[in-house]
């Protein structure tokens, strides 16, 4: 039986909550998202259940992870959609501050990151990104104290940055990875594929199944030089507008030539319409 969580929307009602589980001894695991949720979301939060005995889900669309030109204002916002999953998943806490909590009057600080940072892929296209995204994650770390986060693999290099930061600012979370949550066809799922037109959203598993050929010849022993261009050329022919197409040292994200120089990820971003797609698989 469903049971609705404990929203908390400023840091004392937070911390009264937090209290309480761990005075019980309990662990505590987070699932950050913006919101929107959608079956990966959920899967999150059920592997977070499995590790922990409770599981908190913040909900915040961050605006300093957005340039100017981007979706902030229109990102979607589905709170008592969101609400009723999460009751559903008997999640125990949603911190879902405000903009203001987060970010109030005289804010300064912000985390700087290097490493996976700025390895030319998503940092390339979006500069301000991962400032954005460190600094509210290391916010979400502080405030709630997990023992765990458990982020989805969509977002690799975010995924590959939040783990370093973590690490390296001895913030003592163990950051988790979830293999991504896809459509029937292929598709990542993600809040923004809502955007995508009915043509469009047909169109839109090319990149994985480009991504998989590609994987597959490379494990057949096809050099990286053979494959890379003509995956590219597929991907536009089909439509998209691409931003990159790269295999990747899975850990670093720095490039790689071949097969042998260590666990290798595809990573592809591309714009079809107004929508812009990411995606990642294991080699």
């Amino acid at each position: 039986m469903s049971r609705d969580p404990i929203v908390a929307r400023n840091l004392p009602a937070l911390r009264e909550t937090l209290n309480i589980f761990r005075a019980a001894s309990e662990t505590v695991a987070l699932v950050p998202t913006m919101g929107a949720l959608h079956e990966g979301h959920l899967g999150l939060v059920r592997e977070a259940r499995r590790r922990c005995k409770r599981v908190a889900v913040s909900i915040f669309v961050n605006p300093t992870q957005f340039a100017p030109h981007e979706d902030f204002d229109s990102y979607p916002r589905t709170w008592d959609t969101d609400l009723a999953k999460l009751a559903e998943e008997n999640v125990d806490l949603i911190w879902n501050p405000g903009v203001k909590i987060m970010y109030p009057d005289g804010f300064a600080s912000r985390i700087t990151t290097e490493g996976p940072a700025i390895v030319d892929l998503e940092d390339r296209f979006r500069p301000h990104f991962f400032g954005g995204v460190a600094t509210v994650v290391g916010k979400l770390f502080i405030q709630c104290r997990p023992d765990i986060a458990v982020f989805g693999e969509k977002d690799y290099q975010q995924l590959r940055v939040v783990t370093q930061m973590a690490r390296d600012l001895d913030l003592g979370v163990d950051v988790v990875g979830l293999a991504t949550v896809r459509e029937s066809d292929g598709l990542a799922m993600s809040s923004r594929n809502v955007y995508l037109s009915r043509e469009e959203r047909a169109i839109a598993p090319v990149l994985h199944r480009t991504m998989q050929d590609v994987a597959t010849q490379l494990r057949a022993g096809t050099e990286l030089a053979m494959v890379l261009a003509p995956a590219a050329a597929r991907i536009t022919e089909a439509g998209f507008a691409l931003d990159y197409f790269e295999a990747r040292h899975a850990e670093t994200l720095q490039p790689i030539k071949s097969l042998q120089d260590g666990p290798v990820r595809l990573l592809v971003a591309a714009k079809i319409g107004t929508t812009r797609l990411i995606d990642n698989i294991g080699v």
